[in-house]
């Protein structure tokens, strides 16, 4: 499966989830991760990133594709994290 992740959460709790997102995912930009996952491993991630954020305040956003090719990526300006593979 492939895996667009973004989060938005307290400045507080960021650095403890963008450790956890990078053990997974490829970091892309700021609090951005992409990347082939395993549907058990997608599993893992989130319950453990649902320790880390308050769902009162935070929150995670997945995008999910079966396969890569389906979704199409464009970088405009400054790419901060250039990838060998794109989507």
């Amino acid at each position: 499966m492939y895996v667009i992740l973004v989060y938005d959460i307290k400045e507080r709790r960021v650095q403890r989830m963008l450790k956890l997102c990078r053990q997974y995912l490829n970091w892309i930009q700021n609090s951005v991760f992409e990347g082939e996952i395993s549907p058990v491993k997608l599993k893992e991630l989130i319950s453990r990133a649902e320790t880390i954020i308050r769902p009162d305040e935070d929150s995670i956003i997945l995008f999910k594709s079966r396969e890569e090719k389906w979704l199409e990526k464009e970088v405009i300006g400054y790419e901060k994290n250039e990838l060998n593979t794109f989507i």
